[in-house]
Protein backbone atom coordinates (compact mmCIF):
# COMPACT_ATOMS: atom_id res chain seq x y z
CA UNK A 1 0.00 0.00 0.00
CA UNK A 2 1.24 3.43 -0.64
CA UNK A 3 0.15 6.86 0.65
CA UNK A 4 -0.14 9.48 -2.36
CA UNK A 5 -0.18 13.02 -3.10
CA UNK A 6 -1.94 14.70 -5.76
CA UNK A 7 -1.49 13.40 -9.44
CA UNK A 8 0.13 10.35 -8.79
CA UNK A 9 -0.98 7.07 -9.08
CA UNK A 10 -0.62 7.34 -12.87
CA UNK A 11 1.36 10.41 -12.87
CA UNK A 12 5.04 9.86 -14.62
CA UNK A 13 6.45 12.79 -12.52
CA UNK A 14 5.06 13.11 -8.97
CA UNK A 15 5.78 12.77 -5.46
CA UNK A 16 4.69 9.93 -3.15
CA UNK A 17 5.57 8.49 0.27
CA UNK A 18 6.11 4.46 0.03
CA UNK A 19 7.09 1.80 2.36
CA UNK A 20 10.95 1.35 0.83
CA UNK A 21 14.00 2.45 2.60
CA UNK A 22 15.68 5.53 1.17
CA UNK A 23 18.47 4.83 -0.67
CA UNK A 24 21.85 5.26 0.46
CA UNK A 25 25.27 5.69 -0.72
CA UNK A 26 27.29 3.91 2.57
CA UNK A 27 30.81 3.49 0.33
CA UNK A 28 31.82 7.02 -0.37
CA UNK A 29 35.18 8.27 1.37
CA UNK A 30 36.74 11.77 1.50
CA UNK A 31 39.40 12.58 -1.23
CA UNK A 32 42.01 14.95 -1.40
CA UNK A 33 41.90 18.38 -3.97
CA UNK A 34 44.27 16.17 -6.38
CA UNK A 35 42.27 12.99 -6.25
CA UNK A 36 39.13 14.71 -6.26
CA UNK A 37 39.95 16.31 -9.57
CA UNK A 38 41.29 13.48 -11.16
CA UNK A 39 38.64 11.11 -10.15
CA UNK A 40 36.17 13.83 -11.95
CA UNK A 41 37.65 14.27 -14.78
CA UNK A 42 38.37 10.27 -15.45
CA UNK A 43 33.94 10.31 -14.65
CA UNK A 44 33.38 12.84 -17.26
CA UNK A 45 35.70 11.20 -19.43
CA UNK A 46 33.93 7.81 -18.78
CA UNK A 47 30.07 9.13 -19.03
CA UNK A 48 30.17 12.12 -21.13
CA UNK A 49 27.97 10.32 -23.40
CA UNK A 50 25.26 8.68 -20.76
CA UNK A 51 25.50 12.32 -18.55
CA UNK A 52 24.78 14.36 -22.07
CA UNK A 53 21.87 11.80 -22.88
CA UNK A 54 19.62 12.70 -19.89
CA UNK A 55 17.66 15.78 -20.39
CA UNK A 56 18.25 18.37 -17.41
CA UNK A 57 15.16 18.86 -15.10
CA UNK A 58 12.90 21.15 -16.66
CA UNK A 59 10.56 22.81 -13.91
CA UNK A 60 7.04 21.33 -13.42
CA UNK A 61 4.11 21.63 -15.02
CA UNK A 62 0.87 20.20 -14.14
CA UNK A 63 -2.02 20.06 -16.73
CA UNK A 64 -5.61 21.25 -15.64
CA UNK A 65 -7.77 18.61 -14.05
CA UNK A 66 -10.09 16.86 -16.55
CA UNK A 67 -13.75 18.11 -15.56
CA UNK A 68 -17.56 16.70 -17.02
CA UNK A 69 -17.63 17.74 -20.35
CA UNK A 70 -14.31 18.52 -21.16
CA UNK A 71 -13.46 16.93 -24.77
CA UNK A 72 -11.01 13.86 -25.05
CA UNK A 73 -8.70 13.22 -27.97
CA UNK A 74 -8.38 9.69 -29.31
CA UNK A 75 -5.08 9.19 -30.99
CA UNK A 76 -2.97 5.68 -32.45
CA UNK A 77 0.43 6.92 -31.77
CA UNK A 78 1.72 3.30 -31.74
CA UNK A 79 -0.95 0.13 -33.34
CA UNK A 80 -3.29 1.48 -35.41
CA UNK A 81 -6.82 1.07 -34.71
CA UNK A 82 -7.58 -2.47 -35.56
CA UNK A 83 -11.35 -3.02 -34.46
CA UNK A 84 -14.37 -0.28 -34.83
CA UNK A 85 -16.28 -1.93 -32.07
CA UNK A 86 -13.78 -2.02 -29.65
CA UNK A 87 -13.46 1.63 -30.09
CA UNK A 88 -16.55 2.22 -29.93
CA UNK A 89 -16.77 0.71 -26.43
CA UNK A 90 -14.18 2.75 -25.64
CA UNK A 91 -16.01 6.19 -26.85
CA UNK A 92 -19.14 4.85 -24.79
CA UNK A 93 -16.89 4.77 -21.99
CA UNK A 94 -15.40 8.14 -21.58
CA UNK A 95 -19.09 9.32 -22.56
CA UNK A 96 -20.71 7.61 -19.54
CA UNK A 97 -17.44 9.90 -17.50
CA UNK A 98 -19.20 12.61 -19.20
CA UNK A 99 -16.94 13.57 -21.79
CA UNK A 100 -17.19 14.34 -25.37
CA UNK A 101 -14.53 12.26 -27.88
CA UNK A 102 -12.59 13.72 -30.87
CA UNK A 103 -11.29 11.30 -33.12
CA UNK A 104 -7.40 12.19 -34.67
CA UNK A 105 -7.67 13.23 -38.06
CA UNK A 106 -5.59 10.11 -39.09
CA UNK A 107 -6.79 8.05 -36.28
CA UNK A 108 -8.45 5.22 -38.56
CA UNK A 109 -4.71 4.91 -41.04
CA UNK A 110 -2.85 2.26 -40.97
CA UNK A 111 1.10 1.35 -42.36
CA UNK A 112 2.02 -2.28 -41.29
CA UNK A 113 2.22 -2.20 -37.83
CA UNK A 114 1.98 1.10 -37.01
CA UNK A 115 -1.42 2.95 -37.21
CA UNK A 116 -0.08 5.28 -39.97
CA UNK A 117 2.76 7.13 -41.25
CA UNK A 118 5.17 8.92 -38.55
CA UNK A 119 4.30 12.06 -39.70
CA UNK A 120 0.76 11.43 -39.52
CA UNK A 121 0.75 10.15 -36.21
CA UNK A 122 3.23 12.79 -34.58
CA UNK A 123 0.53 15.85 -36.39
CA UNK A 124 -1.97 13.88 -34.75
CA UNK A 125 -0.55 14.39 -31.83
CA UNK A 126 0.79 17.89 -32.22
CA UNK A 127 -2.41 18.64 -32.83
CA UNK A 128 -4.73 17.42 -30.06
CA UNK A 129 -2.39 19.88 -27.92
CA UNK A 130 -2.88 22.80 -30.40
CA UNK A 131 -6.28 22.15 -30.37
CA UNK A 132 -7.47 24.66 -27.52
CA UNK A 133 -11.32 22.48 -27.64
CA UNK A 134 -9.63 19.62 -26.46
CA UNK A 135 -8.64 18.82 -22.52
CA UNK A 136 -7.11 16.01 -22.40
CA UNK A 137 -5.88 12.85 -24.97
CA UNK A 138 -6.06 9.26 -24.23
CA UNK A 139 -4.24 6.82 -26.63
CA UNK A 140 -6.12 3.67 -28.55
CA UNK A 141 -2.89 1.10 -28.40
CA UNK A 142 0.22 0.45 -27.15
CA UNK A 143 2.06 -1.97 -29.67
CA UNK A 144 5.10 0.05 -31.20
CA UNK A 145 5.82 2.83 -33.02
CA UNK A 146 5.99 5.72 -30.35
CA UNK A 147 9.69 6.14 -30.32
CA UNK A 148 9.76 6.56 -33.95
CA UNK A 149 8.06 10.23 -33.07
CA UNK A 150 9.90 11.54 -30.10
CA UNK A 151 12.09 13.65 -33.21
CA UNK A 152 8.79 14.76 -34.70
CA UNK A 153 7.11 16.49 -31.46
CA UNK A 154 6.65 20.13 -31.18
CA UNK A 155 7.82 20.38 -27.45
CA UNK A 156 8.03 24.12 -27.23
CA UNK A 157 4.20 24.06 -28.21
CA UNK A 158 3.12 21.36 -25.90
CA UNK A 159 4.96 23.16 -23.31
CA UNK A 160 2.97 25.89 -23.88
CA UNK A 161 -0.36 23.78 -23.91
CA UNK A 162 -0.14 21.65 -21.25
CA UNK A 163 -2.69 18.72 -21.24
CA UNK A 164 -3.32 15.34 -19.58
CA UNK A 165 -1.91 12.70 -21.56
CA UNK A 166 -2.49 9.19 -20.53
CA UNK A 167 -1.60 5.31 -21.98
CA UNK A 168 0.83 2.67 -20.75
CA UNK A 169 2.97 0.06 -22.44
CA UNK A 170 4.44 1.59 -25.75
CA UNK A 171 3.08 4.68 -24.71
CA UNK A 172 5.89 4.85 -22.23
CA UNK A 173 7.97 6.67 -24.58
CA UNK A 174 5.58 9.37 -25.16
CA UNK A 175 5.44 10.03 -21.96
CA UNK A 176 8.71 10.00 -20.93
CA UNK A 177 9.62 11.81 -24.20
CA UNK A 178 7.24 14.77 -23.68
CA UNK A 179 8.42 14.82 -19.66
CA UNK A 180 11.78 14.86 -19.96
CA UNK A 181 11.59 17.63 -22.75
CA UNK A 182 8.81 19.94 -21.28
CA UNK A 183 8.84 19.07 -17.49
CA UNK A 184 4.78 18.36 -18.22
CA UNK A 185 3.42 15.35 -15.68
CA UNK A 186 2.26 12.78 -18.08
CA UNK A 187 0.48 9.79 -16.76
CA UNK A 188 1.13 5.82 -17.42
CA UNK A 189 -2.56 4.62 -16.96
CA UNK A 190 -5.48 2.90 -18.67
CA UNK A 191 -5.44 3.15 -22.89
CA UNK A 192 -8.62 3.66 -24.62
CA UNK A 193 -9.06 -0.19 -25.25
CA UNK A 194 -8.39 -0.98 -21.51
CA UNK A 195 -11.10 -2.41 -19.45
CA UNK A 196 -12.86 0.46 -17.52
CA UNK A 197 -13.67 -1.39 -14.86
CA UNK A 198 -14.69 -0.18 -11.31
CA UNK A 199 -10.71 -0.14 -9.66
CA UNK A 200 -9.90 1.73 -13.01
CA UNK A 201 -12.57 3.98 -13.15
CA UNK A 202 -12.33 4.77 -9.41
CA UNK A 203 -8.42 6.39 -9.51
CA UNK A 204 -8.83 7.45 -12.95
CA UNK A 205 -11.61 9.87 -11.57
CA UNK A 206 -9.33 10.40 -8.11
CA UNK A 207 -6.04 11.39 -10.02
CA UNK A 208 -7.37 13.25 -12.99
CA UNK A 209 -10.34 14.68 -12.17
CA UNK A 210 -10.98 15.29 -7.99
CA UNK A 211 -6.82 15.38 -7.84
CA UNK A 212 -6.97 13.65 -4.31
CA UNK A 213 -4.37 12.63 -2.30
CA UNK A 214 -5.04 9.03 -3.03
CA UNK A 215 -4.31 5.69 -0.70
CA UNK A 216 -3.45 3.23 -3.16
CA UNK A 217 -3.52 -0.27 -2.97
CA UNK A 218 -4.01 -3.35 -4.99
CA UNK A 219 -7.54 -5.11 -5.58
CA UNK A 220 -7.96 -7.52 -2.26
CA UNK A 221 -10.18 -10.54 -4.34
CA UNK A 222 -10.13 -14.02 -2.41
CA UNK A 223 -12.49 -15.27 -4.71
CA UNK A 224 -12.66 -18.91 -3.54
CA UNK A 225 -9.57 -19.31 -1.97
CA UNK A 226 -8.74 -19.22 2.03
CA UNK A 227 -6.34 -16.06 1.48
CA UNK A 228 -5.44 -13.86 -1.19
CA UNK A 229 -3.62 -15.22 -4.39
CA UNK A 230 -3.16 -12.60 -6.74
CA UNK A 231 -1.85 -8.87 -6.69
CA UNK A 232 0.61 -9.60 -3.37
CA UNK A 233 2.62 -7.44 -2.61
CA UNK A 234 6.45 -8.57 -2.48
CA UNK A 235 8.65 -6.09 -0.26
CA UNK A 236 12.40 -6.64 -0.47
CA UNK A 237 13.67 -3.54 1.86
CA UNK A 238 11.67 -1.87 4.58
CA UNK A 239 11.54 1.67 5.19
CA UNK A 240 10.12 4.72 3.78
CA UNK A 241 11.23 6.71 0.52
CA UNK A 242 9.91 10.05 -1.04
CA UNK A 243 10.66 10.97 -4.99
CA UNK A 244 9.87 12.13 -8.02
CA UNK A 245 7.21 9.10 -9.31
CA UNK A 246 9.49 8.05 -13.04
CA UNK A 247 8.82 4.81 -15.21
CA UNK A 248 6.62 2.95 -17.41
CA UNK A 249 7.22 -0.38 -19.37
CA UNK A 250 10.52 -2.16 -18.86
CA UNK A 251 10.85 -2.73 -21.95
CA UNK A 252 10.15 0.49 -23.88
CA UNK A 253 12.06 2.60 -20.97
CA UNK A 254 15.46 0.66 -21.72
CA UNK A 255 15.06 0.84 -25.59
CA UNK A 256 15.47 5.14 -24.70
CA UNK A 257 18.44 4.90 -22.51
CA UNK A 258 21.46 6.73 -24.01
CA UNK A 259 18.91 8.85 -25.90
CA UNK A 260 17.80 12.17 -24.76
CA UNK A 261 14.60 11.13 -24.13
CA UNK A 262 15.23 10.02 -20.62
CA UNK A 263 14.42 12.05 -17.31
CA UNK A 264 16.88 12.77 -14.95
CA UNK A 265 16.70 9.72 -12.33
CA UNK A 266 18.37 11.02 -9.73
CA UNK A 267 15.92 10.27 -6.77
CA UNK A 268 13.43 9.48 -8.35
CA UNK A 269 10.58 6.10 -7.18
CA UNK A 270 11.17 3.95 -10.31
CA UNK A 271 8.45 1.74 -11.09
CA UNK A 272 8.08 -0.65 -13.93
CA UNK A 273 5.91 -3.32 -15.49
CA UNK A 274 6.42 -5.49 -18.48
CA UNK A 275 4.42 -8.36 -20.41
CA UNK A 276 5.37 -11.72 -21.92
CA UNK A 277 9.03 -11.49 -21.33
CA UNK A 278 11.23 -14.53 -19.63
CA UNK A 279 12.48 -14.09 -16.34
CA UNK A 280 16.45 -14.19 -18.57
CA UNK A 281 15.02 -11.67 -20.22
CA UNK A 282 13.75 -9.67 -17.24
CA UNK A 283 17.23 -10.32 -15.30
CA UNK A 284 19.12 -8.76 -18.64
CA UNK A 285 16.98 -5.44 -18.59
CA UNK A 286 17.25 -4.99 -14.98
CA UNK A 287 21.38 -5.02 -15.53
CA UNK A 288 21.00 -2.85 -18.15
CA UNK A 289 19.40 -0.48 -16.23
CA UNK A 290 22.19 -1.03 -13.36
CA UNK A 291 25.29 -0.93 -15.77
CA UNK A 292 23.62 2.51 -16.86
CA UNK A 293 23.28 4.34 -13.52
CA UNK A 294 20.05 3.90 -13.26
CA UNK A 295 19.46 1.60 -9.83
CA UNK A 296 22.32 3.50 -7.94
CA UNK A 297 20.33 6.58 -8.47
CA UNK A 298 17.03 5.73 -7.59
CA UNK A 299 15.36 6.28 -4.05
CA UNK A 300 12.73 3.28 -4.31
CA UNK A 301 12.17 0.64 -6.73
CA UNK A 302 8.57 -0.45 -7.45
CA UNK A 303 7.60 -3.22 -10.25
CA UNK A 304 3.95 -3.75 -10.79
CA UNK A 305 3.32 -6.90 -12.68
CA UNK A 306 4.87 -9.11 -15.60
CA UNK A 307 1.84 -11.02 -16.85
CA UNK A 308 2.87 -14.29 -18.53
CA UNK A 309 6.25 -14.06 -17.23
CA UNK A 310 6.62 -17.22 -15.80
CA UNK A 311 9.30 -19.78 -16.31
CA UNK A 312 7.33 -21.71 -18.36
CA UNK A 313 7.85 -25.29 -19.97
CA UNK A 314 11.65 -26.35 -19.81
CA UNK A 315 12.64 -23.74 -17.22
CA UNK A 316 14.34 -26.36 -14.83
CA UNK A 317 17.13 -24.32 -13.01
CA UNK A 318 15.92 -20.78 -14.45
CA UNK A 319 15.94 -17.52 -12.23
CA UNK A 320 12.65 -16.71 -11.11
CA UNK A 321 11.33 -12.93 -10.99
CA UNK A 322 12.00 -12.95 -6.93
CA UNK A 323 15.96 -14.07 -7.50
CA UNK A 324 16.29 -11.24 -9.82
CA UNK A 325 15.20 -8.87 -7.18
CA UNK A 326 17.55 -10.02 -4.52
CA UNK A 327 20.34 -10.17 -7.06
CA UNK A 328 19.80 -6.59 -8.31
CA UNK A 329 17.22 -4.71 -6.19
CA UNK A 330 17.81 -5.88 -2.66
CA UNK A 331 21.63 -4.61 -2.63
CA UNK A 332 20.94 -1.23 -3.55
CA UNK A 333 18.01 -1.10 -0.29
CA UNK A 334 15.81 0.55 -2.11
CA UNK A 335 12.73 -1.93 -1.89
CA UNK A 336 10.12 -2.59 -4.23
CA UNK A 337 6.36 -3.31 -3.18
CA UNK A 338 5.97 -5.56 -5.93
CA UNK A 339 3.26 -7.66 -6.99
CA UNK A 340 3.69 -11.65 -6.40
CA UNK A 341 4.07 -14.03 -8.58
Amino acid sequence: MQKCFPFVHYSIYSFLHLPILAFTHPNIHAFSTMQRRHFLQTLAASSAVSVAAVAAPKPIIKPPRLKVGDTIGLVCPAAPAYSREQVQIMVESMQALGFKIKYGPRMWERYGYLGGKDTDRAADLNEMFADKSVQGILCVHGGWGCARLLPLLDYEMIRRNPKVIIGYSDITALLLGIHSQTGLVTFHGPEGAATWNEFTVSYFRKVLMEGEAIFYENPKEKDDNLTQTKDRVYPINGGTARGRLLGGNLTVLCHLLGSKYVPDWKGSLFFCEDVSEAPYSMDRMITHLKLCGVLEQMNGFIFGKCTRCDVGDGGYGSLTLEDIWEDHIRPTRASPPTRGP
